[in-house]
């Protein structure tokens, strides 16, 4: 009979995924209160713009 072959990664390496922690050292990282303290500037942004040009119902 056929010998297997005994791979190292397993089905991560044959699957083709990558480990998020080994691809995650030179990411941009953000603190989510600054990304919720935008995104609500963004909205008061659009919600003023929309008063100014009577776009807003």
């Amino acid at each position: 009979m056929a010998k297997k072959k005994s791979s190292g990664g397993g089905l991560m390496s044959s699957a083709g995924l990558m480990r998020y922690y080994d691809a995650d050292e030179s990411a941009v990282r953000f603190d989510p209160k600054t990304i919720i303290i935008i995104g609500v500037i963004f909205g008061i942004l659009a919600i003023m713009l929309g008063f100014t040009h009577g776009t807003w119902p």
